[in-house]
């Protein structure tokens, strides 16, 4: 019991990281930096990639 509602906050707490890695990589100032030098910011590849990591471990808490 304990383990899947662990597992349910990961999955909730991974698509909200991961939508707001999206949002900043969507963002007028990085599509800017990206357009002038090619550089993604690494928040937004942390948010996203944690993001993903945090509901692949959701989802085996949850099974």
């Amino acid at each position: 019991m304990n383990n899947k509602i662990i597992g349910i906050v990961l999955i909730i707490v991974g698509v909200a990281l991961a939508f707001w890695g999206y949002n900043i990589y969507d963002s007028a100032g990085s599509q800017i930096t990206r357009a002038l030098s090619g550089d993604t910011p690494i928040e937004a590849w942390a948010g996203m990639v944690g993001g993903v990591i945090c509901v692949v471990i959701g989802i085996f808490k949850v099974k």
